[in-house]
């Protein structure tokens, strides 16, 4: 069995780009995660100990999120690195990272970065 923890579509409020306007305005981004996680031990005991809770996962998102970056791969790096040094039951991440409406000249929903990452092997 797999297990995973997901926050989809989270819409915050950010200040990463290149263009100063970016850094000053801001933009809306949006996450999305999908964490493998052995949650079984929570599934029979309805033990919060037993799973990474989401609420605190969002936490780490939105102060990755609040410390601006020129790039997305940069905010993104930062979230994963956060999180796999936080819950160390994580065994592999997928983030998505997009900024809606990017000043790039086309009419998009959103332009960004997927990143996938699993934990290394403990030796």
């Amino acid at each position: 069995m797999e297990t995973y923890i997901v926050l989809k579509d989270v819409k915050l409020h950010a200040r990463h780009g290149v263009d100063p306007q970016e850094t000053v305005i801001g933009a809306i981004f949006t996450v999305n995660l999908k964490i493998k996680t052995d949650f079984t031990r929570a599934m029979e005991t309805d033990d919060l100990e037993g799973t990474v809770s989401y609420a605190d996962v969002f936490e780490v998102v939105r102060s990755e999120m609040s410390r601006p970056s020129k790039l997305l791969e940069h905010a993104g790096g930062r979230i994963v690195k956060h999180l796999l040094d936080a819950f160390p039951t994580i065994s592999s991440i997928e983030l998505e990272l997009l900024k809606e409406n990017p000043p790039m000249g086309a009419d998009c929903q959103g332009a960004g970065i997927i990143i996938r990452a699993e934990r290394p092997e403990a030796d």
